[in-house]
């Protein structure tokens, strides 16, 4: 396929779905449960069809991920996060393979050629600690593991790995606001600042390690 004919359509695909997801709707995450419940027995793979598409609508992972909790609970809500979540991870690898930089404008980020050159050597090590400690964006993640071509065997399990903590604090707080209890609330209020907090405090060592200062 001609490079102008990639582009073209990916522009053509990505402004419609921007259009729908920012100009018609203004979803919050009681929305997605309400449109995920909506669909009964073919709710949970509607949530992670929502998900997969993440990467080129720019839906909210936290609105879907709270969403998530809201519809299923802790569990099985954190098991469809993690399906999910790994299909938008996918989607921004392949986009990231497929058009490279041509589309996906990542060279504006000052780090970038140095996050690429490390990845090509560290593919599961950069993945891994960049989903558990999130330096930068889960989509932008994703896209630069396509360009530099991370091996996908390699890609996929530090995704689920690196993303579980995140995944059960959002579905933890997601289900506690479900239940209405003050205490489950306050509970995973406490699990889900407990994360921040300790994000906050590796930010920094991190990135020195990591080499992206």
């Amino acid at each position: 396929m001609p490079r102008w004919l990639k582009i073209t359509l990916f522009l053509l695909v990505f402004g419609t779905l921007f259009y729908i997801t920012h100009f018609h709707y203004e979803l919050r995450p009681s929305d997605i449960r309400d449109i995920v419940l909506s669909f009964g027995f073919w709710g949970p793979l509607f949530f992670i069809f929502l998900y997969a598409i993440g990467p080129v609508a720019f839906l909210p992972t936290s609105v879907l991920s709270l969403g998530a909790g809201l519809a299923f609970g802790v569990w099985p809500g954190v098991l469809y996060i993690i399906i999910g979540a790994t299909a938008a991870a996918t989607t921004g690898y392949v986009m990231g393979r497929f058009f490279g930089r041509s589309v996906i404008n990542v060279d504006r980020y000052p780090w970038s050629e140095k996050l690429f050159t490390q990845m090509e050597r560290r593919g599961f090590l950069y993945v891994f600690v960049l989903r558990l400690i999130p330096l930068v964006s889960f989509d932008l993640l994703s896209y630069a593991g396509g360009i530099s071509r991370v091996r996908f065997s390699a890609f996929v399990p530090a995704t689920v790995l690196g993303m579980i903590p995140g995944t059960f604090a959002y579905s933890f707080l997601g289900a506690s606001l479900a239940s209405g209890s003050v205490t489950t609330i306050f509970i995973a209020a406490l699990v889900f600042t407990g994360l921040i907090v300790v994000t906050y405090i590796f930010r920094e060592p991190v990135k020195k390690w990591l080499g992206l200062n």
